[in-house]
């Protein structure tokens, strides 16, 4: 066999192979065809860049077989689609896929960017750390097969995400990880024992036999450290080295080696030191820090699955014909099904008949359960107590709350905060300087003492591995996230922790967000020749094509057989809604369509015809029973309070009079609401903006960070930062104050990352620290990190 390695894959080349790829005017030698295409596809698409930012080696390429290609195909049918692509809007649909080969950080970019130069192809977001890609392609151009098969060419697998399956490679990847960590504990237990007896017979004398019988049983308890439980830090260094840039492992295989190399060269000759001890210890104790900080990080992906596995895989499907336990792949929505108490409910619905209670408590994190009716609406996993329910299907698969939340929670994983990137890059610096260091210790030590010039070397690289450094802040973001999600605040961007520290206004809107959303038709006073109950009727028809809170009591006061056809309707957000009845256009909306005032907390809708006003509709809204709380506790801690809102100012005003906020500012219109916001700016502030609507969509959007209500519209929900899912008012301070926790906790971390290599630097380089020692120091700084990170959960 040749020696030669694929310059792809990193495989040894078989004798008589002769396949290879040019680059940059150089050949480059490839193991297989399969390579060759994979390599020859990443250079066509002018991605070669890959080879110089890779930090791990990818799985050996093949070419598609025609059965491949078939099984590729079955991804295309419609109904095996439906548990798994979203359509996004007209011919654009959405999947979740889980790679499988991604080793490091180029691996990523390299599925992206050959992604999205295929036609058709609009959006592609891998996690690194979940290993989930989120794809956005036109079907009109390219299908779903030809996007797996383009993946596989790249020498990865792809396949639709399934949290059972994700769970499944995840535990499989966990079981080798404690198998590598099991023989480097064993080895290092044994061989500390051996080493002890060597330090004991160099300070009291021991006969040479006895010394080289110790030296030789600790050689061979290294060896499977070295070549087994080591081969992560080796994988990882060379791909670093042939892209020509360096990690954090290069200097930890640079020590592993030549601790090996040389206390091998010592047990040969029977001179000098061994360091077989601190081999084991700094591979145990590196594994074991790793793992912890990939624990840590998997939290907040876990609590996603978590999430996915709640809705159950069959359903039981009501018909004419009777009951049917069905798969929940083929479930349409308009389908009744029945839920019976102690079940999950299968996709998301709407009360057909019956009555019970549910807890939504892992999805909301509601604790209490949550009365339902005929007409309330029920989510996806959330789990029936008391009495059976029969429902209507609404939403399946990808289209479920579920789902939804899960996608916002991917979105929030994907992206890294400033102070995360930061450390990114100052761990990468902070090799070389490593590097730098030890070679001028080395140089000093050789001409001073050369004898102990290779141990102080050793301990060198051993005591300063940027651990510590590059787990300073994903482990403080993995363990707030995680613990907001089980309180029922799912951040949605990877920034939102970071700014939400650093607030100093906070902006509410007031219907649905400080008072419940649930407004109560107090009164009806026709104004010309209709009476009351034509236009109440009137109201509710046009009604039916808005969102917003106060659309519902007149939706709630008319029965649907009685509603009149509208055509042409028309939703402003802000102003209200128009359209066209029996051939005359009708509006409603808000009090500037007249010059009157409204009571002291009622709310005024006024409906009106081309010409003239029609009837006036008071209308109530109560207060949340939190919000009180939550104005309280700002106020203590010194934040600034607003409200912006598009109802009329003596509501806006009375609504603030009862809270204690005193910037009330109504009439608003969504265009108004942002100048208002962007003024704030302007002057300084830092703004959080709480908002549930249709019309608080550009000032979530706007804001510095944003917060939605977990009941708001989707609209709200996919412009801001963070969604609360329980909708209970308080988690908003709680999650300010962790927010400051967290930047703190890293903050702790980077000051003792940087302070332990400061002190350890020069100690290690003055020759008062030992391998072993190194080995322990190393471990317990980014122990420490890990532990202090673990703190917020």
């Amino acid at each position: 066999m040749n020696t030669a390695a694929c310059f792809h894959c990193g495989e040894p080349i078989p004798r008589g192979v002769d396949f290879s790829i040019r680059i940059e005017h150089a050949p480059h030698a490839l193991c297989c065809r399969g390579c060759q295409a994979v390599a020859q596809a990443i250079v066509d698409n002018g991605l070669a860049d890959y080879y110089k930012n890779r930090t791990n080696l990818p799985q050996r390429g093949h070419e598609l077989l025609p059965a491949e290609w078939e099984q590729l195909r079955l991804y295309d049918h419609p109904q095996i689609q439906k548990s798994f692509v979203l359509e996004s809007g007209p011919h654009l649909k959405q999947a979740v896929l889980i790679l499988e080969g991604i080793t490091c950080a180029a691996c990523v970019w390299l599925n992206e960017r050959h992604l999205l130069q295929l036609p058709g192809v609009k959006s592609v977001q891998v996690n690194y750390g979940s290993h989930r890609a989120r794809v956005s392609w036109d079907e009109r151009e390219i299908n779903l097969s030809q996007i797996l098969a383009e993946i596989q060419l790249l020498g990865y697998h792809a396949h639709p995400y399934n949290a059972q399956s994700a769970a499944a490679l995840r535990e499989q990847r966990h079981k080798k990880d404690l198998r590598r960590l099991a023989i480097a504990g064993i080895s290092a237990a044994q061989v500390m024992m051996f080493a002890v007896a060597l330090y004991a017979g160099a300070w009291y004398g021991m006969e040479a036999g006895t010394a080289g019988l110790l030296r030789w049983a600790s050689l061979t308890l290294t060896l499977p450290v070295m070549f087994y439980a080591a081969q992560p830090f080796y994988s990882a260094a060379w791909s670093a080295l042939r892209s020509r840039h360096l990690n954090m492992d290069v200097p930890v295989v640079i020590a592993l080696v030549s601790a090996f190399v040389g206390s091998v060269y010592n047990t040969l000759f029977g001179a000098g030191h061994v360091y077989f001890d601190a081999i084991s210890m700094f591979t145990l104790f590196l594994l074991g820090t790793r793992m912890l900080e990939q624990n840590a990080r998997e939290r907040s992906v876990e609590a996603a699955e978590n999430l996915l596995k709640l809705a159950p895989a069959m359903a039981t499907r009501v018909s004419d014909a009777g009951q049917q336990f069905v798969p929940v792949l083929e479930l349409i929505p308009g389908d009744r099904l029945l839920v019976k108490p102690g079940e999950a409910f299968p996709a998301d619905g709407t009360v057909e008949s019956g009555t019970s209670a549910v807890d939504e408590a892992l999805l909301t994190g509601e604790s209490r359960p949550v009365a339902k009716l005929a007409g309330s609406g029920v989510i996806a996993g959330s789990i029936n107590l008391d009495s059976p329910l029969t429902i209507t299907v609404t939403g399946i698969g990808e289209h479920t709350v579920l789902a939804g939340i899960v996608r916002m929670l991917d979105h929030a994983l994907a992206e890294k905060p400033r102070l995360a990137q930061l450390a990114d890059r100052v761990s990468g610096y902070f090799t070389w300087v490593l590097l730098g260091i030890t070679l001028l210790a080395g140089l000093a030590w050789w001409a001073v003492e050369a004898d102990r010039a290779f141990e102080i070397v050793l301990a060198l690289l051993v005591v300063t591995c940027p651990c510590a450094l590059s787990l300073a802040a994903p482990a403080a973001l993995a363990a707030a996230g995680s613990h907001l999600l089980r309180r029922g605040v799912l951040i949605t961007r990877g920034h939102a922790l970071e700014t939400l520290a650093q607030v100093t206004r906070v902006v509410f809107d007031k219907t649905g967000t400080l008072t419940a959303g649930k407004p109560v038709l107090q009164a009806t006073q026709a104004l010309a020749e209709l009476d009351a109950a034509r236009c109440l009727q009137l109201a509710a028809s046009l009604e039916q094509a808005s969102e917003h809170p106060l659309a519902q009591p007149f939706l709630a006061c008319v029965k649907e057989a009685e509603l009149l056809p509208v055509s042409d309707a028309r939703n402003e957000p802000g102003r209200g809604v128009s359209g066209v009845v029996a051939g005359r256009r009708y509006s409603i909306g808000r009090t500037d369509l007249a010059g009157h005032t409204a009571q002291s907390g009622m709310t005024q809708v006024w409906l009106a015809d081309e010409s003239r006003l029609l009837a006036r509709f008071e209308l109530a809204d109560a207060l949340r029973n939190d919000a009180k709380a939550l104005i309280d506790t700002l106020k203590t801690r010194g934040m600034q309070l607003s409200i912006l809102s598009g109802d009329d100012l003596t509501t806006v005003r009375h609504i603030g009079d009862q809270l204690g906020i005193e910037d009330c500012r109504g009439g608003l219109k969504p265009a108004d609401k942002l100048a208002a916001l962007q003024s704030m700016q302007a002057a300084g502030e830092v703004v959080m903006m709480l908002g549930d609507g249709v019309n608080d969509a550009p000032v979530l959007a706007a804001a510095q960070v944003s917060l939605a209500m977990g009941g708001g519209t989707q609209v709200a929900r996919a412009t801001s930062d963070i969604v609360l899912l329980s909708e209970r008012l308080p988690e908003v301070a709680h999650a300010l104050n962790l927010s400051r926790q967290t930047m703190s906790v890293m903050r702790q971390n980077f000051a003792w990352a940087i302070a332990y290599n400061l002190i350890a630097v020069p100690v290690a380089a003055l020759g008062y620290v030992s391998p072993w020692l190194a080995a322990i120091g190393m471990s317990a700084s980014s122990l420490i990190v890990v532990v202090n990170a673990l703190r917020l959960r």
